[in-house]
């Protein structure tokens, strides 16, 4: 397995050089732990109806989406009642897709059941970086239609320290025989975290910095 730095000057020559490549990295937000429940809900959403949709779609009707639920206020969706969910169902201000639509209502009372273990920010904003794949697994435990990418993407999309499999990044672990082919079990992502963990401490960068790197060098 390469270094950081190795992989780091390969996707510097590939994109202009190390000063290009740092103006093009994402970086986590400031500080996702203190994210409110409804945000932490309207991204989990958001991710949930763009799998398998046109970005842009969910995009141009998000503010339906705000509107039909609430401003995504956990309390307000985990206990909508059937017959709302039917007018809901029936409201083209949003995507009806049922299973989907049906996930705002899981999500948010998986949300509530966070408050237990300290809230929403603290578990998900707060969940250490060296366990990541620890959060996602228990996201897709734990919340609706949160497993694979889409709880990958929620957590970038809230702004906390992540990284997204996507087919770049995987295309690098595997040249780095991190994997042999894309993270499924729980070995794989063991094995995909450890790979992270290696090179955070060489670095001294966040998870996605080095996910932003390692699908540059591809």
């Amino acid at each position: 397995m390469r270094t950081f730095d190795e992989i780091h000057a390969i996707a510097a020559d590939r994109h202009g050089g190390a000063t290009a490549l740092e103006a093009k990295l994402t970086r986590p937000g400031p500080d996702a732990t203190a994210l409110p429940e409804d945000r932490w809900l309207a991204t989990m959403t958001k991710c949930i109806f763009q799998a398998g949709f046109n970005w842009k779609v969910i995009e141009a009707k998000w503010d339906g989406f705000e509107e039909v639920f609430h401003g995504f206020d956990p309390g307000s969706c985990a206990f909508i009642a059937e017959e709302e969910f039917d007018r809901i169902l029936q409201d083209t201000r949003v995507v009806r897709n049922g299973a989907k639509l049906a996930s705002v209502r899981e999500n948010a009372a998986f949300l509530m059941d966070l408050r237990a273990d300290g809230g929403a920010g603290q578990v998900l904003g707060g969940w250490p970086s060296t366990d990541y794949t620890g959060l996602l697994d228990m996201l897709k435990k734990r919340g609706s239609r949160l497993g694979g990418s889409t709880g990958q993407y929620a957590m970038r999309f809230a702004g906390r320290d992540s990284f997204i499999l996507s087919r770049d990044v995987t295309a690098r672990l595997i040249a780095e025989g991190v994997i042999g082919k894309p993270a499924a079990s729980k070995t794989a992502m063991k094995a995909v975290q450890a790979a992270f963990n290696t090179w955070m401490e060489q670095s001294g960068r966040t998870l996605t910095e080095i996910s932003r790197v390692l699908a540059m060098s591809c």
